[in-house]
């Protein structure tokens, strides 16, 4: 009993004040799992150690987050929607990565930006939005100085995105689904178009108009990304007008055609998207006026933009003599 009494000032110095609810139960995401991350895992995967499967420069973001010199993109491993076509299984899934604290992750931070790239980009951070909150505290003390981007698949809650305020420069959510049965038929939840509007919109009041610094590169804004796929046109159309309808032209919109059908996929997901398919949601866009927005070149779906899992950039590298 007496160590009961530790637990909660332990989980809030690890996670920030938000994790815990005042029963120790896990809150961070819609689904409200309730899972103790000290002893079991979350809906997503997650327990208490935090796990990342890359730290690298990344080139196959949007223009404006890429830009010359990549991003400092961070892959965290986990995810609170399971997505039946998703390509980063072996993170979302099988939960690969390595184990580090989050003083490690600051210094990554610090030296994704001696590499010299435009921001840190953090993908698939909401099972540890407040771990990275930590992070993100020490790394400003040792000398960040670049934008973040928050690079999620949109199932937030408006809660969350709160805490967030003036530690994000640019979100970058997915707007996957406006239909709560197809969301629920290809990630496993009902409820995502209800809080990806609802995140969505607490996204673009902190942020407001997108601001760009002398190299194009995004600083302060959000762009919602929208993966257009086989045989659900309709549906992209739909998130289309939503997005207009609410947003006109203050956020930027990536339609993306990059789907590539996994292993067990069935029906029209088994299949790429056609040309045709990607066209039409593209001259839809046009005739709603949509002016602030990326498009893919054809043949994206053949490329890779998955990289290795190999752990890159995650471990600290051992001094050598001369460095000593």
């Amino acid at each position: 009993n007496k160590l009961r009494v530790f637990e909660p000032l332990f989980f809030n110095l690890l996670f920030g004040e938000y994790y815990m609810s005042e029963k120790n139960y896990c809150r961070l995401c819609p689904r409200e799992c309730g899972a103790d991350r000290e002893t079991e895992t979350g809906a997503c995967g997650c327990g208490r150690t935090l796990r990342i499967a890359r730290a690298a420069p990344h080139y196959w973001e949007e223009p404006c987050i890429s830009g010359l010199r990549g991003s400092g993109t961070v892959f965290f491993s986990g995810c609170n929607l399971k997505c039946i076509f998703c390509q980063n299984k072996r993170l979302s899934y099988g939960y690969e990565g390595i184990d580090i604290d989050f003083l490690r992750l600051s210094e990554i931070f610090i030296e994704l930006q001696e590499q010299g790239v435009h921001n840190i980009n953090l993908v698939t951070p909401t099972p540890w939005s407040d771990v990275i909150k930590r992070s993100l505290d020490m790394a400003w003390k040792k000398g960040l100085w670049l934008p973040t981007v928050y690079n999620t698949g949109g199932y937030e809650t408006p809660e969350i995105i709160k805490s967030l305020r003036g530690y994000i420069g640019v979100y970058l959510p997915d707007f996957k689904y406006i239909s709560p049965s197809l969301s629920e038929r290809l990630s496993g939840a009902y409820d995502y178009p209800e809080f990806a509007k609802r995140s969505l919109y607490e996204m673009v009041e902190q942020r407001g108009e997108p601001l760009f610094d002398e190299e194009g590169i995004m600083t302060r804004g959000v762009i919602v990304r929208h993966l257009v796929l086989p045989g659900e046109i309709e549906n992209s159309l739909s998130v289309l007008d939503y997005l207009k309808s609410e947003y006109g032209n203050s956020i930027y919109i990536s339609i993306m055609n990059q789907y590539t059908p996994t292993a067990g996929a069935e029906g029209e997901l088994s299949r790429p998207l056609r040309d045709e398919e990607y066209d039409a949601v593209l001259s839809y866009a046009r005739e709603l006026g949509i002016k602030n927005g990326f498009i893919q070149e054809k043949g994206t779906a053949k490329e890779s933009f998955i990289p290795e899992w190999n752990g890159l950039g995650v471990l600290k590298k051992a001094k050598t003599a001369e460095n000593n």
